[in-house]
């Protein structure tokens, strides 16, 4: 049994829901952030450009849950912001590492979120795993490096797990959010071609993804972190629709206008791959959401 819970990015999307899903659960947490909070954990602080960290973190923890990083999609891709998308993620996981490796501590199990971003771009029919390489183009390379520092924490001989998730749907944030204001609106369309691939997880699967690889130490090495369904950008834009009772009359914006606004950021959203979930499947993990509509009217009809 997990005794005590450490977790960095525990402001984020998944890291408040998976703060208050441990707690109701009995599990003691504790937050690792910038700046200390009150709130319902002890928190405690870290400066990653700088490597300190607060001596105190480590302070009984069996587990941590690591979520750090700066969010891919929150600014346009300049080179400075992709210089913060690649340190909030290597230097944080290298800081723990060194921590880890130089002070006394009882972790035993070290379970990090990275993303299906890891494999690139597919608009084939190829279906990725955990064991296919990792593709070449930035998100990609950012996925990778981070996955690299991850890694070198199982040199300690702590058991390490990587969750490479995919599209988070969630009402209280993300994508699902964003995709759902100009539906609302009268204003949704379809994006590009609306023929590439979008693997998705309930917010509530993926945090209960996150527990399990806390507690089942049979489980190291990367899982995707997907539902088994997959769906096209255009399926995934009629589908919450649907469950919106809102009709698309917008034609599809074109991907010349999407990289207009957003930059090479618009590679995000034009393109996708098909992801496997039979990996964590097969450590008899039971999805609550199997299927998109489904996940779709629990989070838009609350």
């Amino acid at each position: 049994m997990v005794k005590k819970i450490l977790v960095t990015g525990a402001s984020g999307l998944i890291g408040k829901y998976l703060t208050t899903l441990l707690l109701q659960k009995g599990y003691q947490v504790s937050h690792l952030g910038r700046t200390k909070t009150k709130g319902v954990a002890p928190s405690f602080v870290w400066d990653v450009n700088n490597g300190t960290i607060d001596p105190h973190a480590l302070d009984g923890v069996d587990t941590i849950i690591h979520l750090a990083g700066a969010g891919v999609a929150d600014k346009r891709w300049t080179k400075s912001r992709k210089k913060e998308i690649l340190d909030s993620r290597t230097r944080s996981s290298a800081l723990l590492f060194k921590t880890l490796q130089n002070e006394r501590h009882s972790v035993t199990s070290f379970v990090s979120a990275s993303a299906v971003g890891y494999y690139g771009f597919s608009l084939s029919n190829e279906v990725f795993t955990e064991g296919d390489k990792a593709g070449s183009d930035f998100l990609a390379h950012i996925t990778q490096q981070w996955e690299e520092q991850v890694d070198k924490i199982s040199s300690l001989g702590i058991r390490v797990v990587k969750l490479r998730i995919g599209i988070v749907l969630s009402n209280n944030g993300g994508a699902l959010v964003e995709m759902s204001k100009p539906i609302k609106l009268g204003f949704g369309a379809v994006l590009g071609s609306g023929k590439q691939y979008l693997t998705w997880i309930h917010r509530d699967d993926l945090c209960e993804m996150f527990i399990k690889s806390a507690e089942d130490l049979s489980m190291s090495g990367a899982y995707n972190a997907v539902g088994s369904e997959w769906v096209t950008n255009e399926e995934m834009t009629k589908a919450i629709a649907k469950v919106l009772n809102k009709s698309l009359w917008v034609p599809p914006v074109p991907g010349f206008v999407l990289k207009i606004v957003l930059g090479e950021m618009a590679d995000m959203v034009l393109n996708g791959s098909k992801i496997s979930s039979n990996k964590i499947q097969k450590t008899e993990f039971k999805f609550r959401f199997t299927k998109l509509e489904e996940a779709l009217r629990d989070l838009l009809l609350k």
